[in-house]
């Protein structure tokens, strides 16, 4: 008969509690299922465990026996709480890119919600852009990537439709409307109907790369004509609240970076939309505490899935 675990568990219970009424009540067996396992313990070792019948005297085996059994009891139950710790998504670390938009306002949610019912789960956050994203989960070294599809721009995937990205798996996530952003008391400030392309025209455009990639041929025109861009976000808005023009941002930005002194007016044009999606590798099952995390943000993103 082969040495098992429960045996050692089994013996060290009985030698620790000194009797075998009280280590079968630990146990949760009977009298006589315990004694019959330390009875095949000892006929497997050849040599008796205990002095006398009482059980609260061991023998030099007994002794050594017991000294291994606890610290292997003790080892075995440490693995298995992390095993099931670890499936259970109680454990364990998720490496997460988004681009900053995303970054700066789902995922903190997201986090905090997940966090709330895995405190013991390590979080690493990246944002950056899609680019480096699609690179980054191709390569392994982020388990979930949140970017842009179908702009060639810095903020932005290829131009490849995503779901046959090679060698990644791509969701839809989200997508939000752009939206003219302008200065509080500009012509467009004011509160009405959506604002038409034609009134975009009369204005200086501060192109960008996230807008520059709306596909309507009068706004790839108005982004040729702009003569001044802008590639930071941060910078952008800064050159919009002086004043230098009017640009044209996803409304989730606005979310983000707040919206003191600006006034955000979403596009008559409904095709004016960017498309967020969730990336993993196609090959590689995402672990379950990566699992768990990529479903809470797919909850806390569902107000603006399309």
């Amino acid at each position: 008969m082969a040495l098992k675990i429960e045996m050692l568990r089994c013996f060290a219970t009985v030698a620790h509690s000194g009797t075998l009424t009280g280590a079968a009540q630990q146990l949760g067996r009977t009298p006589s299922a315990v004694s019959m396992t330390l009875k095949q313990l000892e006929d497997h070792l050849g040599e008796p465990l205990f002095e006398t019948g009482r059980k609260n005297k061991l023998t030099a085996l007994g002794a050594f026996v017991l000294e291994q059994a606890d610290r292997e009891l003790q080892q075995f139950d440490t693995t298995v709480r992390a095993i099931e710790g670890f499936a259970s998504a109680r454990t364990g670390r998720v490496r997460v890119a988004a681009v900053p938009s995303v970054a700066g306002s789902i995922l903190p949610q997201a986090i905090s919600s997940f966090i709330a019912r895995f405190p013991g789960v390590q979080i690493e956050v990246w944002d950056m852009e899609s680019r480096a994203i699609i690179r980054e989960v191709s390569r392994d070294r982020i388990d979930i990537g949140i970017a842009t599809a179908g702009l060639p721009d810095s903020d932005a995937m290829p131009a490849l439709d995503p779901p046959t990205h090679t060698g990644l798996h791509c969701s839809n996530l989200m997508s939000d409307a752009f939206g003219l952003i302008c200065p509080d008391g500009h012509p467009l400030a004011a509160p009405g109907g959506p604002v038409s392309w034609r009134d975009i025209a009369e204005q200086s455009l501060i192109a960008n790369p996230l807008s520059a990639g709306i596909r309507t041929k009068v706004a790839q025109s108005l982004h040729r004509e702009a003569l001044l861009q802008g590639h930071n976000v941060t910078s952008l808005l800064a050159m919009v609240r002086a004043g230098l023009g009017v640009t044209i941002l996803p409304e989730m930005t606005m979310l983000l970076l707040g919206s003191s002194g600006l006034v955000f007016r979403p596009l008559a044009d409904p095709e004016a939309r960017r498309h967020i999606h969730l990336l993993r590798k196609a090959d590689a099952p995402l672990l379950p505490v990566a699992r768990e995390l990529e479903r809470q943000i797919q909850l806390t993103a569902a107000p603006f899935q399309t």
